[in-house]
């Protein structure tokens, strides 16, 4: 029989609800080694750091790590730069003060922000945080966060990095980049003002930022010769981005994609593209496409989020001079940036998207849904997910979500690297994990879902509620695995799990407050060998 295509599209949108923002108190802990030998030892009260555009005076933290913060890493994309590729950060005389963050760039949904007045389209910054014993020539590993949110909203300034700096010896960067369809807008009016021929400007955003990371951050103490880009949801959907795109070989050494598999993101061509623009810029008052270019750029910033409430958009296009070919396809092929894979999902994605759609789903409309999206296929898909094996509704369709889309297709992806580079797979796997702020739904276990990990890896900002000392103990695991990795490509770390190569079979390291282990079969498991044949959808 035909296999059953992916349910429920409306779910996978969601993404553009809720992929920004994952909860939950920083994972305090305590520092420990990560240093080369003899580093220095006793950080300044306000440490001086010379950037290509000047000096920057950040702060320490009680002895510990030291931020930077609101660090411009390109000119304000504002007035003529709106709608153009980055142009370079402008020189400032003196010493900058780099001690507050930036706002977040103009949101294209309404989730997300603990202050949603705090936007602006002169967004293009970054935050540094680095060890209290850094300085210059040290060449600490450097991990350069990209933040999640369907490319429609979100900031860098969530996710803050002090403890994971601190802990593993590494240079955090944390960014922020242009969303919706101020990043992202396929005209090739557009496009033909820049030498890549393209409108996706977010993604642009990205490489520019690792430019100032590699001019840069050895000032800091870091090695522009050893950077991780890493990313969640969208954030890992954009790393899906830069390992294809020609323009960002070389400035990235090693690649961490969480809850983001480029098998699951697709990217739009180019006429799928253009046509969403068109129908955006003729929502938002500019139909005539003589004039496109000068009236959106005319046009005002809430018109313009106004307009899009009606035409999301599908993030960074294909099919030219930035992304020549899908990424998926792109790795398929062998012609990418290729650099060692840490690749991985939670253990329950789908509970946020379900929980906030469908909350009070019942088991009758249950198995219409199932037996409408699936047609044919729709009695084998129950038999495979009924109600009564979950205990109710919204975890049968949880499961059957989270297995037709993230965790088949993080394995799918695996695998495609896995022939190719060093690739190392984990499932997250907390059935006590914090969820979102704002996002409980009273009676519904939404622990394990999508964003869940954030964390346990990050100074996070929008914590639904702390971790307890077990789930910071997990933390503190995860967070040493992440740096080993981005110190030495390889994540093993003295004293915990071994962590073995991604094979043919699948090899998956499950990361859990009672223990993180190797076994058991993730792909049985998750059916994917049910879902094997499914085409890919986008997020």
């Amino acid at each position: 029989m035909s296999r059953p295509r992916p349910l429920l599209g409306t779910l996978l949108g969601l993404a553009a609800l809720i992929a920004a923002a994952l909860p939950a108190a920083s994972a305090s802990a305590a520092a420990v080694g990560g240093f080369p030998d003899g580093a220095p030892r006793g950080p300044a009260a306000r440490p001086v750091v010379p950037v290509a555009q000047g000096a920057l005076r950040g702060r320490a933290h009680g002895g510990g790590a030291q931020e930077f913060l609101g660090v411009p890493y390109a000119a304000a994309p504002v007035g003529e730069n709106r709608l153009r590729a980055p142009q370079a950060p402008r020189r400032w005389n003196g010493v900058r003060e780099a001690v507050e963050q930036a706002p977040a760039c103009l949101q294209f949904s309404p989730f997300g922000l603990s202050d949603p007045s705090a936007v602006s389209e002169d967004c293009l910054y970054l935050d540094v945080y680095r060890p209290g014993r850094a300085r210059a020539g040290a060449r600490l590993p450097v991990i350069l966060w990209i933040h999640g949110g369907a490319y429609s909203q979100g900031t860098g300034t969530q996710f803050g990095g002090r403890t994971m700096a601190e802990l593993t010896g590494s240079l955090v960067i944390s960014i922020n980049y242009r969303l919706g369809q101020l990043g992202y807008l396929g005209l090739p009016e557009l496009g033909r003002e820049n030498a890549l021929r393209s409108g996706s400007f977010g993604l642009m955003d990205q490489i520019q930022a690792l430019r100032w990371t590699r001019e840069n951050i050895a000032a800091f103490g870091g090695d522009p010769g050893n950077v991780t880009v890493s990313g969640q949801s969208a954030g890992s959907g954009s790393v899906c981005g830069l390992l294809a795109a020609p323009a960002a070989a070389g400035l990235f050494h090693r690649a961490v994609l969480q809850s983001g598999p480029c098998t699951l993101l697709r990217t739009p061509d180019g006429a799928r593209a253009e046509s969403e623009a068109r129908a955006f810029a003729a929502r938002a008052g500019c139909p005539d496409p003589a004039g496109v270019v000068a009236c959106l750029r005319a046009a005002s910033g809430p018109s313009l989020v106004d307009a899009a409430r009606t035409h999301a958009t599908s993030g960074p296009a294909s099919g030219d001079g930035l992304l020549p070919r899908d990424p998926a396809a792109a790795i398929s092929a062998g012609s990418w940036n290729k650099v060692p894979v840490l690749i991985g999902s939670t253990r329950s994605e789908a509970r946020l998207f379900v929980a906030l759609t469908q909350p009070g789903l019942t088991a009758a409309q249950y198995e219409a849904q199932v037996l409408a999206g699936y047609g044919a296929a729709g009695p084998e898909v129950l038999a495979r997910y009924p109600v009564a094996a979950h205990g109710s509704p919204y975890l049968a369709l949880s499961a059957l979500m989270t297995d037709a889309t993230f965790a088949c297709e993080t394995a799918r992806t695996a695998q495609l690297f896995a022939r190719q580079v060093p690739t190392f797979s984990y499932e997250f796997d907390d059935p006590d994990s914090p969820t979102l702020a704002g996002a409980q739904v009273p009676g519904l276990d939404e622990s394990n879902a999508h964003s869940a990990e954030l964390a346990y890896l990050h100074d996070f900002t929008m914590g639904e509620r702390p971790l307890t000392s077990v789930q910071v103990a997990l933390a503190t695991r995860m967070k040493r695995y992440w740096g080993a990795f981005a110190r030495h490509g390889v994540p093993a770390v003295a004293g915990q799990t071994p962590w073995p190569a991604t094979g043919p079979g699948g090899t998956v390291l499950t990361l859990a407050p009672t223990g993180d282990r190797i076994g058991g079969a993730f792909e049985a498991e998750h059916q994917c060998g049910f879902w094997r044949d499914q085409p890919s959808r986008p997020l």
